[in-house]
């Protein structure tokens, strides 16, 4: 059999430019400085690097508020430096991938100023603007930020909608106009040379027909109101246009950030038949420590491993051979996967090899956020003037003006803000872990001197050595990128084990995710005989005098079928 979809063999390293690393001692990260690193992710194994926003923007959300799409932010550099990154990364064989904002731009875009200026200018209808109802907003969405999604604008005496900051207005994608001119930029980038792009909040690219409220029993001022404005019918059709007028004739890799949806609504999207994305980013598996989703997240309860497993499992299974999953355990949004899924103290190493292996051995494109492959870990500012996450800062805000106190508050903060992802890379061992000269725009963690890249350069039983391994050992193996997946051991609640088979080749994967020694049976056709270790994160591997599989903490071992 032969397989020649690129970004299915892919693995995806993803840069949030702002704390990766600062070239110019301006302590912020830099397109010099990814440039400085392409050898260090040619020697990681990547393949393709997923750079977060880096256009023309004031910065109200990190850089998701675009204000010129065809601009790089000036403390980033210029377009000719990405230029020259582009340039130097393919030279090494590595792709890029842009971070594109469709749902929003800035409130500062030259659009934005023209739609505010007057009810009749040419472009008012390229944004959602809409008169108030009984001196109330026009209805009762919430955003994901919190507060309603209208903001009120005095110069047209109008509200505008925005589904996250006030800085951020959502466009009006029913302008045909508008749409236009947006696949032009996208067409203006491909042309440009670029390999790929992850299309944020594209689920709310189109709002339900008349934006009516949400169903309010309780009569509260602002619901959630997702049903509305996620995943609607009308993204299918603006995402199969831009596909067949725009991106077909390039065949880039696409992913597109879809919350709300499960795998069987995902097929919506990435499906064989669909003609719109190539993966989706899915959230199921981001909401089991959480009480409900979207801005939910704050209210933690335990995670279950068999909650877990059945999540993704399911789209594991559902997918197979109908579309293609995007597989990750961290990303800018998220906390620190071996501070979430794992244990960031004793058994940090293994913990976070085994959550490796984890993702590297699942059927779907990997994505490993900056500072997992050495184990970086979730932080614990004292204050909240430490913090820079707007998220997190109005969280704080609304909860500390509730009267709640502060330390259950920043208990919250500590386990989910985004900023756990966000400060900066550990480099080295040297003052701000060698990722400034100057002062960093967002603190380091403390634990730099102990969790860097240099370290764990020297040290041949580290993380970062490990995810080298396992990447090469995935492009030795199909199996492990086409091979179908099947759940062993559903309801275990410390052990997740599960086969992969493509036509006579199969691999074991088991996986303690547990500081316990848990015990497990040979599945059926499998024993010490015929089964071969292939990597495993522990250097000693223990059975019991029954021949039953015993089980080191955090321990990942993967076994390949000998014939």
């Amino acid at each position: 059999m032969v397989y020649i979809v690129w970004w299915k063999e892919s693995v995806v390293y993803q840069i949030y430019p702002n704390s990766f690393k600062d070239s110019d001692g301006d302590g912020q990260g830099d397109l010099q400085g990814i440039y400085d690193k392409l050898d260090y992710l040619t020697d990681l194994g990547v393949d393709v690097i997923w750079i977060c926003p880096i256009y023309d923007s004031p910065g109200h959300d990190n850089g998701y508020d675009i204000r010129d799409y065809y601009s790089i932010l000036r403390k980033y550099g210029t377009m000719e430096d990405f230029d020259r990154l582009l340039a130097e990364a393919h030279k090494r064989g590595l792709k890029i991938m842009m971070d594109l904002v469709l749902n929003h731009t800035s409130d500062e875009h030259a659009w934005f100023a023209e739609s505010r200026s007057s009810k009749v200018n040419p472009k008012r209808d390229y944004y959602i603007w809409r008169s108030g109802k009984n001196g109330q907003v026009p209805n009762n969405w919430e955003s994901y930020f919190g507060g309603s999604v209208w903001k009120h604008d005095p110069e047209t005496n109008e509200y505008y909608l925005h589904l996250y900051t006030e800085h951020q207005p959502d466009l009006n994608w029913n302008n045909a106009q508008m749409a236009e001119e947006m696949y032009e930029m996208v067409h203006w980038w491909l042309e440009k040379g670029v390999d790929g792009f992850r299309f944020d909040a594209v689920a709310h690219i189109a709002k339900a027909d008349g934006l009516p409220s949400a169903h309010n029993p309780d009569n509260l001022p602002v619901v959630p109101a997702y049903q509305l404005f996620s995943n609607l019918e009308q993204v299918h059709s603006i995402l199969n246009k831009l596909n067949d007028m725009i991106l077909k004739p390039y065949g880039p890799m696409t992913v597109g950030e879809t919350s709300g949806l499960g795998p069987e609504q995902a097929l919506a999207y990435v499906g064989t038949d669909r003609n719109e994305l190539n993966m989706v980013f899915q959230f199921e598996h981001m909401f089991v420590d959480a009480q409900s989703s979207g801005i939910g997240k704050w209210n933690y309860r335990e995670w279950k491993l068999p909650e877990l497993k059945e999540i993704m499992s399911n789209w594991q299974t559902v997918l197979h051979d109908r579309g293609w999953n995007a597989n990750y355990m961290g990303n800018h949004d998220q906390p620190r996967p071996v501070s979430r899924f794992g244990d960031d103290g004793k058994y940090r190493v293994r913990s976070a090899q085994m959550l490796a292996t984890w993702m590297l051995t699942l059927e779907g494109t990997p994505y490993i956020y900056q500072g997992e492959e050495i184990g970086m870990t979730n932080v614990a500012f004292p204050d909240i003037e430490d913090y820079r996450d707007i998220e997190t800062m109005n969280y704080y805000r609304h909860h500390i003006g509730q009267g709640r106190a502060k330390h259950e508050v920043m208990q919250a903060i500590w386990r989910k803000s985004r900023d756990n992802a966000r400060t900066p890379m550990q480099w080295d061992d040297t003052k701000h872990a060698g990722f400034t000269d100057g002062e960093p725009w967002i603190q380091v963690n403390a634990n730099y001197p102990e969790i860097n890249v240099e370290d764990a350069e020297r040290d041949p039983q580290s993380i970062l050595h490990y995810y080298r391994k396992l990447i090469a050992l995935r492009k030795q193996h199909k199996v492990l990128i086409y091979g179908a997946y099947e759940l062993l051991l559903p309801d275990d609640p410390d052990i997740y084990a599960y086969t992969r088979t493509l036509d006579d080749e199969q691999m074991l994967v088991i996986l303690n995710f547990r500081e316990h020694e848990p015990e497990m049976e040979w599945p059926e056709g499998w024993n010490q005989e015929n089964a071969k270790t292939v990597i495993s994160n522990v250097s000693r591997r223990y059975s019991t005098d029954k021949g039953a599989i015993l089980l080191q903490p955090y321990e990942a071992r993967v076994y390949r079928m000998q014939r």
